[in-house]
């Protein structure tokens, strides 16, 4: 019986499934022995696991929605108002990373800039820039080649051209701005002469000097000479003399000397004068040379210190960074309020020649300003009293005890009242 009934609850489900998800049971004797037969375990699965798959299959899924489900919220739609500032703030947002991007390509181009001029401040490529400009008189000269195969040797730029002064070497330096090489001519320029030369030169400042200022029958060197100095006041001229052709006599006596005493009965102070006029008063410096290879080292010399002076100036100008504030610093911080003072009193005594800090302390102890010691000195009668003020003040170093003594009370006295600006405290 039980096994009628079991087939009857299979064909149901097999061919009224759809049916029994939606109607009830009207057969509670069947839907009981069903359930009786579901607690008879995994036996009656194993006759049949197809159906019993088929008949589990609607009781496991979950019963479906009569309506169309939970209705999502309404979105809201956007102004145009609100769609425009949307744009207008993705447009600025854009913009201010491009201006972000270009300000960081700029600054790395600056430091690159940067690092090219300070590359360029180098000696060995400052040295590139320079050109020695030589005065084709020069070349007329004996021994001259010298000069051009040395500086073809180093493989430095020079040319031979004109003069404002005949027998002078100058410089320029290539300086590039705004794309273009701009010439500048430095303001060193050398002056070679003959030992005869230089003679007629002394010769027409000694005149000059004696007609009292009146630049009169010059010679040929010299009145050129003066007018480029003139013309322009940052001019620095070495003159270079020659005296190869000449030597030292028998006697010890220079050959310029000779010369200069053979013409116009001139002599050594009137050759130290025109030496002193031309030093001085002019700023030209006087060299004497044996020949033209040392005329090439003073040249040589002179291009090296013009290929180092823009790396020099540059290292000048900037700060000195071991010159920080600090405790070992010489002077001392004074604050607003006032606190600081003592303490450069304090160091003020010390300036003096054995005055220890002990000394120094011991005196502003008793007078903490100068005002205070200023008015004690005011209040004595005597000159003798007021240099001994200090002298009985005692002074503790080491543990021991000893006075100031007379000698530093009349230093610190003369040091304190002394109007006159040389007067020697020690």
């Amino acid at each position: 019986m039980s096994l009628l009934r079991r087939a009857k609850t299979w064909e149901i489900s097999d061919s009224e499934g759809s049916d029994a998800e939606t109607k009830p049971d009207l057969n509670p004797e069947v839907a009981t022995e069903t359930k009786e037969d579901q607690s008879s375990g995994d036996q009656n699965r194993s006759v049949l696991p197809a159906a019993a798959g088929r008949q589990s299959a609607p009781s496991l899924s979950p019963p479906r929605p009569q309506g169309s489900g939970t209705p999502s919220p309404t979105r809201k739609r956007r102004t145009k108002e609100e769609i425009e500032a949307d744009r207008q703030k993705a447009k600025e947002r854009k913009e201010e990373r491009e201006r972000q991007r270009a300000a960081r390509v700029q600054e790395k181009e600056e430091r690159r800039e940067a690092a090219e001029r300070l590359k360029s401040l180098r000696p060995e490529n400052c040295l590139k820039c320079l050109t020695v400009r030589l005065d084709p008189a020069l070349l007329q000269q004996d021994g001259s080649d010298i000069l051009l195969d040395t500086l073809a040797a180093f493989e430095w730029r020079f040319s031979i051209e004109s003069q404002q002064l005949s027998h002078s070497i100058t410089w320029t330096r290539d300086l590039p701005q705004q794309g273009e090489d701009v010439s500048v001519e430095e303001e060193q320029v050398v002056l070679v002469l003959g030992l005869a030369d230089f003679m007629d030169m002394v010769i027409s400042v000694k005149r000059m000097l004696d007609s009292e200022g009146e630049e009169t029958e010059r010679g040929s060197f010299l009145s050129p000479l003066l007018e480029c100095l003139n013309r322009d006041a940052q001019k620095v001229v070495t003159l270079l003399v020659i005296e190869s052709n000449y030597s030292i006599n028998a006697c010890g006596e220079h050959p310029r000397d000779e010369m200069l005493q053979s013409k116009l009965g001139m002599k050594n102070v009137d050759i130290e004068e025109v030496l002193v006029y031309l030093q001085l008063c002019k700023n030209i410096s006087l060299v004497f040379l044996d020949g033209w290879q040392d005329v090439t080292d003073h040249v040589c010399a002179v291009t090296k210190a013009l290929s180092k002076r823009p790396f020099k100036l540059l290292t000048e100008r900037a700060e000195l960074p071991f010159c920080v504030d600090g405790s070992w610093a010489s002077g001392v911080r004074v604050e607003r309020d006032g606190s600081g003072l003592v303490e450069v009193w304090s160091k003020q005594i010390q300036q003096l020649n054995r005055v220890s800090p002990a000394v120094a302390s011991a005196v502003t102890a008793s007078y903490p300003s100068p005002q205070l010691l200023l008015q004690a000195y005011q209040s004595l009668a005597s000159e003798e009293e007021r240099k001994g003020l200090l002298a009985g003040l005692l002074v503790k170093s080491g543990g021991k005890e000893r006075r100031i003594g007379p000698e530093i009370s009349a230093r610190v006295y003369r040091c304190v009242t002394a109007q006159n600006p040389q007067l020697v405290l020690d």
